[in-house]
Formats: C-alpha cells, structure tokens, sequence
C-alpha cells in the first residue's frame, strides 16, 4: 500500500499524517518496557525508545558537565562545524555534539551556541522531552554547548516513506514540534535535524539559529494542539523564563512570550472557528525506555 509522508514548506518538513493513506503497524513499546533494564545504548538499540534521559533529566545533565572527554572529531557535516566528543568508557552516554559557533546580530543568521541550550531549557519548561539534554561546557578552552548524542536514530528524510507505528502519536507530536518551533522563531527546521528512534519518537537537535527576534514571523502554520500543552503555554511567565533562558537568548526572553502570545491568539482564533474539540487534542504518553542500571 501506498504511505503518504508529507512535507510543509520548501524544505520537505513533516506533515501530519491522514489514517486513510497510511498503514499503521503496531506499537512495540508494551513489549520493551516488560525487558530487564539496559545500559542506555543498549535500550536504544534493542528496538526500544531512544529518549533514555527522560526521568534522568539532571542525572545526563551532571553527566554531560562532568564526564572525561577523550577526544573530539569534526563531524563532516553542518555549516556550524559541530564536533563530536566522545567521554570515556563505561560512562552514561558514549558522545555528545559541541558547538562553538557565536554569530553576531550583523550575520544574517543570528547562529549562537548558546540558542542549543535555550531550545532545551524551554522544552524542559514546556515539558515536551523532544530535545535531548543539553549544557554549556567548556572544551579545547572554548565555551560550547554540549548535546547528548542520541542513539539508534535515523533522519527523518531517511524514513519518510515508512508507515507510522501509531498515527495519533505520530500526529500530536508533528502538533508539538510546529508550536515549539514558532515558538523559538526557528527557521532552521528541516527533515535532516529531525531525528525518529525505533518507536516513533521525534527527537528534535539543532537549534543554533533560534530565538533571533529579528526573524519573529512563524514558521509553520498551526492546527492543532494538545491540551496539557496549550496549558503550560499560556502559563509561561517573564520570572521563569529569565531564570531559565536569559543567560541564552540574545534578544532576551520578552520575543518569546510575544510569540508565546501570537500562537495563543491563533488557537483560540481555530477553536472559535472550528470548535474546540477539533482544535485541542488529548495526549497520548510517548514510549519511554526502562530505567537503566549500571
């Protein structure tokens, strides 16, 4: 049967997928939750979730802050030149990405570092567990941002033409990615930095050209949203967002809560045209890996 992935703007992003077009195969995630707990690259690579940090958010944190770096390698690929650090053996992670790359407000691109570390801080705030942990971390006697290198994924692009393993999930999280990136003002979101594990999670990287104020037209255009969402969105406040972003967004936090605003305006607009029960959608949980034990 034919399976329809279908792409917004010029750039071959996602879409959400219709249940007529696609063949769904089933979910394995019941199964991989009742296995012994794994070493977290071997839960990945054992068809489970790839997201082995949720629930152990500040123990990758400590992780990513403190583990021996061994040796770092440029990865090839990315105008940012990113590298790859690999830590020690034995370790919770076997690498991470770091970037260096600090562009001023006279680039036409804003590109920063310090945007990869906003992009987490606010998915943690917003609780969507889409971007991987991620710290500020001196190496080579250069300030980086320091992401956990996700295993077991492929690119989006790699995979469009695969059916789905649950629609709906599939569906909410294509809702997700799109207010977040309107969110950041993120106009770097291509099918290359979206990342699929072996359950169908969506795991979001490379964020260095967000939060440029400077670029505050949204990006994607809105359907949908999923109640507990909306919820935490229209909560976010100046104090919090200070706390957890000001050190990392160079035009300061109040573009977020104007686009926070925007998008807001927007769903209500859609629910009072649409109806609510067309507009705001119930959360499915995602399939999460064991905890792991070492």
């Amino acid at each position: 049967m034919r399976i329809l992935a279908a792409f917004a703007l010029a750039v071959a992003l996602l879409q959400p997928v219709q249940h007529a077009c696609v063949t769904a195969a089933p979910v394995q995630a019941a199964g991989a939750q009742a296995q012994p707990a794994q070493a977290p690259a071997a839960q990945a690579a054992a068809g489970q979730s790839s997201k082995v940090w949720i629930g152990r958010y500040e123990e990758f944190e400590k992780f990513l802050l403190t583990a021996p770096i061994t040796r770092t390698k440029e990865i090839g690929t990315g105008v940012t030149i990113p590298r790859r650090a690999y830590f020690a053996p034995g370790g919770l992670a076997e690498s991470a990405i770091a970037k260096n790359i600090d562009e001023g407000v006279m680039k036409p691109y804003l590109d920063r570092y310090a945007s990869e570390i906003g992009a987490y801080r606010l998915d943690r705030l917003l609780e969507l567990d889409m971007v991987p942990p991620t710290v500020e971390r001196r190496i080579d006697g250069e300030t980086c941002s320091l992401q956990l290198w996700v295993e077991n994924c492929r690119q989006l692009k790699q995979i469009e033409k695969e059916s789905k393993a649950d629609i709906d999930l599939w569906n909410e999280q294509v809702y997700r990615h799109r207010v977040f990136d309107d969110l950041i003002m993120n106009i770097d979101r291509n099918s290359g930095n979206m990342l699929i594990d072996p359950v169908w999670n969506l795991i979001l990287i490379d964020h260095s050209r967000a939060f440029d104020a400077r670029k505050s037209k949204m990006p994607f255009e809105l359907s949908k949203i999923d109640r507990p969402l909306f919820e935490r969105l229209k909560k976010l406040d100046k104090k919090t967002l200070q706390a957890q972003l000001r050190n990392y967004v160079t035009f300061g936090v109040d573009p977020i809560l104007q686009q926070r605003d925007r998008i807001v305006k927007e769903f209500e607009r859609l629910i009072a045209k649409n109806g609510e029960a067309n507009v705001l959608i119930d959360w499915k949980p995602l399939p999460t890996a064991p905890v792991a034990t070492r």
